[in-house]
C-alpha cells in the first residue's frame, strides 16, 4: 500500500494547469452543443423545474400579458402595440419556423 502524505492534492484534470483545463472545458461544451436531443432533454427538465414555482409562474403570465396588450405600470391607459417577435408573424411564417424546431 503507497503512503500517501498529502491526501488533498489533485488528481486527473483537477492537475492539470489552466489552459488544459479551459480546452478540455469547452470541448465538452462543443460537444453538448451538439448533441440536440441532449439539449432538448435538459431544456424540458429545466422547464419542469421552473414550472413547479407557481409564483414565478404567475409573474411571467403577467409580464406577457402585459407586453402582449403593449402595457405597463406606467402606461396602463394605452393601447399601443409591438411589432415584434414570434407574435406580430404571419401565421403561415409562426407555422414554418414551429415546424422547424425554432430554426428559421
Amino acid at each position: 500500500m503507497t503512503d500517501r502524505t498529502n491526501r488533498n492534492e489533485n488528481r486527473g484534470l483537477a492537475a492539470s494547469d489552466e489552459k488544459t483545463r479551459e480546452r478540455v472545458a469547452h470541448a465538452g461544451g462543443e460537444a453538448r452543443a451538439q448533441d440536440r436531443e441532449g439539449l432538448a432533454e435538459a431544456g424540458r427538465k429545466g422547464g419542469e423545474t421552473v414550472s413547479q414555482n407557481r409564483e414565478h409562474m404567475a409573474e411571467i403570465g403577467r409580464k406577457g400579458g402585459q407586453a402582449s396588450h403593449g402595457r405597463s405600470d406606467s402606461n396602463k391607459g394605452s393601447s399601443s402595440s409591438s411589432n415584434r417577435g414570434f407574435a406580430s408573424m404571419s401565421e403561415e411564417e409562426r407555422k414554418r419556423i414551429a415546424s422547424r424546431g425554432g430554426r428559421r
